[in-house]
């Protein structure tokens, strides 16, 4: 069969999880109920930062700007796969796709650079305390922020237009319910050797740096804590900084999972089940493990429901 250019294919296909009658409720029922609890678990972090004034520092900054970027990352997909099962239906467009394909570049990648920033507040915060409030000023840390945001932006971009620039048969079925950027690339008809050095430049550009730095933030921050005579002062710098780094391993884990068995096992569903942990697993339990790991965040949901009740 001929290729024929993406710009001519105007339907794709995602075989999502299941092709069985009987998962469909199971399946709907439990990513709706995950959904909902990402969305609230979520909002209720963003409310507990913004209303409690003791929580107006750098790394909560960090955590409520994370929480938003969760929010919109699990949106770009879960809504649509809900979708998709309520009506049975497989098809998204080829604009949808790509603004799909775009807007989870975008969000994913704003993910992993604010847990890279939240690693280096934590680095900061330990290392050098004394110099802590100084150069985790709020104007740095917006100005951070914004750097994710416009980085993320560039990021999703090339990846929307290498995509765009791909060649696909008449037929293309993606082993997903969404628009995985590898399947897609794995799936097309003519893939340059141009294409595939892009991709790895741009993986190691926004992916192996970041976890590079994230590293080498810990590597220090364990060192100074080493440094510490009193068991008390080193159970307290690890604690601080527990539950982002079980963020990082669950984040980056399932991420490096799922793009394995991509590569693995491009034509099966594999990928499919492993990207449920990556998209929409992850962003439900962040804020359990920042809630239950966290005396202060704990506090102020506390004193949030309080407040809620009483009005």
């Amino acid at each position: 069969m001929e290729p024929r250019n993406i710009s001519n294919v105007s339907v794709f296909l995602l075989l999502g999880l299941s092709d069985e009658p009987e998962m469909e409720y199971p399946l709907f029922g439990m990513f709706l109920f995950m959904y909902l609890v990402t969305v609230l678990g979520n909002l209720f972090i963003i409310l507990a930062i913004s209303c409690d004034s003791n929580l107006h520092t750098p790394m909560y900054f960090f955590l409520c700007n994370l929480s938003i970027a969760d929010v919109a990352f699990t949106s770009t997909i879960t809504p649509k796969m809900l979708n998709d099962i309520h009506t049975h239906s497989k098809a998204i467009s080829y604009v949808n796709c790509l603004t799909q394909l775009s807007l989870f570049n975008l969000f994913g990648c704003m993910d992993s650079l604010l847990l890279t920033m939240m690693a280096y507040d934590r680095y900061v915060a330990i290392c050098h305390p004394l110099h802590y409030p100084t150069i985790m000023n709020p104007f740095f840390c917006g100005l951070l922020v914004l750097i994710a945001f416009f980085s993320s932006l560039l990021e999703s971009q090339l990846q929307c237009l290498m995509v765009s620039q791909l060649t696909f048969c008449m037929e293309v079925e993606i082993p997903s319910f969404f628009c995985d950027p590898p399947l897609l690339l794995n799936l097309a008809c003519s893939v340059t050797s141009t294409s595939v050095i892009l991709v790895y430049i741009i993986g190691f550009i926004f992916g192996g740096v970041p976890v590079s730095l994230i590293v080498l933030s810990y590597v220090r921050i364990v060192s100074s804590v080493l440094k510490v005579s009193s068991s008390g002062g080193k159970y307290k710098a690890f604690s601080t900084c527990g539950s982002h780094l079980s963020v990082v391993c669950l984040f980056y884990g399932t991420g490096v999972g799922v793009y394995l068995s991509s590569v693995l096992s491009p034509s099966l569903r594999t990928g499919a089940v492993a990207s449920v942990m990556y998209t929409v697993v992850t962003p439900m339990l962040n804020p359990f493990i920042y809630s239950l790991r966290n005396r202060d965040i704990k506090r102020a949901l506390q004193s949030l429901f309080t407040r809620k009740i009483y009005l």
